[in-house]
């Protein structure tokens, strides 16, 4: 059982289960959505019979594209996402008319599933007016229109076990099970096609997806690196891998990309079994990683892409705490310098964590 958070009363125990109506809310990058899948999955399991529903942005919208646990998903697109030639105005509008909608559901309750107290992200939840609504607070504090408030404990935990707290005023408590990613079956299709029309690929040996990019300077492995550990892990192994990144030149300021560290990667591998898989679309990281057996990658949103699809996972830790993100509900390997920059890991120490990794699955089968 989770501790530290104050239990408060369930309030919902004259609800109908067959009518219950909650949306759940969430803004963040494609991680902290990643995270939150924990969430969508107790209500299910708690409410069989209710409408569970989700509102998120058309970035982050594949990652609950096929999530089984979801009746309905509402998907808005913020101003810089928009497609291009799209009115800024036009995009306005049908944000508007899609919280009409939300609020002529008359949901039961609102979830604000974003870690700690934000006014400009309670406004929506207001606005669709739910009988209650549930969202992280300052500590001994009670806000206007936040009907459950839950103290904001600062204490070190895993930012799947925060958002689970939310679901206390429900009557949910930990812990709190697996991620749950389901990759569009098109895209899962296209990456088997591909992996098994190479030459070297063999059908009984691990498939380990290598994924290099990374937003975060403190946060990145160099291409060199890379090339070393497939060598290593290919000589001694057998293994067959798929290199993924976000593509791009690296010197565009708006949006830097890989391309150079991956052509690069790829020459230095020439001749191993290494299939180059760029991945401009999120559906395109989540079905070719679908087809993995194993991973290697810095922390971010393709480690939890990669922990929700269930892949066994050896990571790469700079200067973002280990305890809040660490890969959630799979076995996993992790690296963290005391110099917080990813860069001074050895290569041998790599390769060594990811033998103890391939040792945890051996002796887990």
């Amino acid at each position: 059982m989770l501790t530290g958070v104050p239990k408060p009363a369930f309030p919902f125990t004259n609800l109908k289960r067959t009518t219950m109506k909650i949306l759940v809310i969430r803004h963040d990058n494609i991680g902290d959505l990643i995270i939150t899948t924990p969430v969508f999955r107790a209500l299910r399991e708690r409410f069989p019979d209710a409408q569970i529903d989700a509102l998120v942005n058309s970035y982050n919208f594949p990652i609950l594209q096929n999530n089984p646990d979801l009746s309905r998903i509402h998907v808005y697109t913020k101003g810089k996402h928009r497609s291009p030639g799209a009115s800024l105005l036009m995009t306005h509008w049908r944000r508007f008319r899609l919280m009409l909608r939300l609020r002529s559901t008359h949901y039961d309750t609102v979830i604000v599933a974003n870690w700690g107290y934000h006014p400009r992200l309670l406004r929506p939840a207001r606005w669709i007016a739910p009988a209650s609504i549930i969202g992280f607070v300052p500590a001994r504090t009670t806000i206007p229109g936040i009907s459950h408030g839950i103290p904001i404990n600062t204490a070190p935990r895993h930012s799947v076990e925060k958002a689970f707290f939310l679901l206390r005023p429900l009557g949910i408590e930990g812990p709190p099970p697996p991620l749950r990613l389901v990759p569009d079956p098109g895209e899962k299709r296209r990456a088997q096609d591909l992996l098994r029309s190479q030459t070297w690929f063999r059908p009984d040996r691990t498939v380990v997806g290598v994924h290099i990019s990374s937003r975060k300077e403190l946060q990145r492995w160099t291409g060199g690196q890379f090339s070393e550990l497939i060598k290593r892990l290919h000589a001694k192994d057998g293994f067959q891998f798929m290199l993924f990144w976000s593509p791009g030149d690296e010197k565009n300021r708006m949006h830097p990309g890989d391309d150079q560290a991956a052509a690069s990667i790829v020459a230095s591998t020439s001749g191993l079994p290494v299939l180059p898989y760029a991945t401009g679309r999120l559906e395109t990281l989540m079905g070719g990683l679908s087809v993995c057996d194993a991973m290697i990658c810095s922390d971010g949103g393709a480690m939890h892409v990669g922990a929700g699809l269930g892949l066994p996972i050896l990571c790469f830790f700079g200067d973002s705490p280990p305890q809040n993100w660490h890969p959630w509900g799979v076995p996993y390997e992790l690296l963290n310098p005391a110099t917080r920059n990813v860069k001074d890991i050895p290569v041998e120490d790599a390769g060594a964590a990811f033998e103890r990794l391939m040792g945890k699955m051996s002796s887990s089968s």
